[in-house]
């Protein structure tokens, strides 16, 4: 009897030794004259644990982590085919505290199936959503997201239903799904691992946004970054439309829909979505005035869905179960889940799927341990560069996008950066400062010039130079990247720099409560 094992294709996995390790097991099993099927999957999301194999048993699939090439002879010897007994062994994947807490609908089947056989992906409940909107017209299907309370994943959290409504009410002779998967933010990887482990998923939600929207073509937009998902989204371009899951009258319904992948040039600022698209139209990335709304003049000046992975991976799973069901998980107007990533000085990194509601505390220690170095963790950075430093005395604010936005934060695409006690909060307000006027595209004055000034102010305050104005000088120039940058990027650089200044005055040399406090 052949026995399955597991091991992920995942780029993290693979950073991590995954195909040395795959070589080993093949060279151990062909030599001890053992019958196996080697599967590579997309990661669990265990990342400390990479690379992770799992064997296939009668009671379940049972994990090992994280295995060397070295490690895979005494494997063999604990009877690994069997599930047997190792220092590397965690029992029952499904058992594993870290996984079965989660509740994983848009990444139900990462690290499940083979995320290149259309067969799988049907055996888990695939297609199931694309073939359902099929027969629905195209306002029902809109209505279905709208009702499951989806918003934008990406970061500005914009309920999908409306911008998709927005788009099929537009008339024009060709309308365009664009897919933003040019993941720039620290501490974020949702995107990749989604890519990697279960493109079939995005392709489904993008069919189904063409369908809902009368569009006809869809681009993806991934960061050069990326070649394993490039990779993988190709041939499954490929074997979806050899299916007949995409491209000319998909499965006889008499609707059309073509998917192309793009490959960005490593330019931050193409995260926004106009400047994306002015990059998927072979121009310089620059961010534009808006109105127009994409909606309604976007790629080639056609009415454009833009969306990112997380956000067209979700739909799937609401046509397939409806928007009901979705919108039962979550809390106020933030409905669903997220994808939070856990980085930084933690000692369980990696991808944690939950319903909105749950505090940065939880994920910090149920799910990352705490700290790596042991230390206690004295800062965290919540969805991005961009993002506000939260202390220890915000941890318990539910991750839900109006209740951080009360406290001057935003969760965006669900990165969570931890620091410990030794980090110096100046420094990390000054790279923020530096990291906007390196990836600025320079189109408007606040972002261009005023990251460059805010470096210089900084640098001033770290060194006692007129430190009283010098905090009320960078105070302002705050406001005025916040009200007069054309984008988030210098409109929302100001918020790690107050934050850091708020909660933190003693690493500016400035006592709390007088000189730094946000605008």
């Amino acid at each position: 009897m052949t026995t399955r094992i597991f091991v992920p294709a995942d780029a993290g996995a693979i950073a991590a030794g995954a195909e040395r390790v795959v070589a080993a097991i093949r060279k151990e099993a062909e030599q001890r004259n053992q019958d196996i099927t080697v599967i590579r999957n997309g990661s669990r999301g265990l990342l400390w644990l990479e690379p992770m194999i799992e064997v296939q048993t009668e009671k379940g699939r049972v994990a090992y982590g994280p295995v060397t090439a070295k490690d895979v002879p005494a494997l063999f010897d604990a009877d690994l085919l069997k599930g047997g007994s190792h220092a590397l062994s965690h029992g029952l994947t499904e058992e594993i505290p870290f996984l079965k807490n989660q509740e994983r609908l848009t990444f139900a089947r990462v690290g499940i199936t083979d995320p290149l056989s259309v067969a799988d992906y049907i055996d888990h409940g695939g297609f199931a959503g694309l073939k359902k909107a099929l027969s629905m017209p195209a306002a029902e299907i809109v209505q279905e997201v709208t009702d499951s309370g989806l918003r934008g994943r990406g970061g500005a959290a914009f309920p999908t239903g409306i911008k998709w409504k927005t788009v099929l009410g537009t008339p024009a002779d060709q309308k365009y799904i664009v897919c933003n998967a040019d993941e720039g933010d620290s501490g974020t990887f949702s995107d990749r691992m989604l890519m990697e482990g279960d493109p079939l998923c995005l392709i489904e939600g993008m069919t189904i946004a063409g369908l809902a929207t009368d569009a006809t073509y869809g681009f993806i937009y991934v960061r050069s970054e990326y070649p394993h998902a490039i990779t993988a989204l190709n041939r499954a371009i490929d074997i979806a439309t050899e299916a007949n899951w995409l491209g000319e009258n998909i499965q006889g319904s008499g609707k059309s829909f073509f998917l192309e992948i793009r490959k960005g040039a490593g330019a931050y600022i193409c995260g926004e979505e106009t400047s994306l698209l002015d990059s998927l139209e072979g121009k310089r990335g620059l961010v534009r005035a808006k109105p127009p709304l994409p909606a309604i003049k976007g790629l080639f000046g056609k009415p454009t869905v833009i969306n990112n992975v997380i956000s067209l991976a979700s739909v799937p799973y609401i046509l397939a179960e409806g928007g009901q069901a979705y919108a039962n998980y979550g809390m106020g107007r933030s409905k669903g889940t997220l994808p939070f990533q856990l980085a930084g000085n933690i000692r369980q990194g990696g991808l944690v799927e939950k319903a909105f509601g749950l505090t940065l505390r939880e994920l910090l220690f149920d799910y990352g341990g705490g700290s790596a170095s042991g230390r206690p963790i004295k800062a965290v950075q919540v969805g991005g560069p961009l993002g506000a430093y939260l202390p220890e005395s915000q941890w318990d604010v539910p991750l839900d996008y109006e209740a951080y936005m009360k406290v001057s934060a935003m969760i965006g695409h669900g990165g969570i950066v931890a620091f410990d006690d030794t980090a110096k909060m100046n420094e990390l307000a000054r790279y923020a400062m530096e990291f906007c006027a390196v990836e600025s595209c320079g189109k408007c004055t606040p972002c261009r010039i005023g990251s460059t000034r805010g470096v210089e102010v900084i640098d001033r305050i770290s060194a006692n130079e007129n430190r009283h104005e010098n905090i009320e000088l960078l105070r302002d120039l705050c406001d005025t990247m916040l009200g007069g940058s054309l984008c988030a990027l210098g409109g929302m650089t100001p918020y790690p720099v107050l934050s850091a200044m708020e909660h933190f005055p003693a690493d500016f040399g400035i006592e709390a409560n007088t000189e730094a406090h946000p605008s």
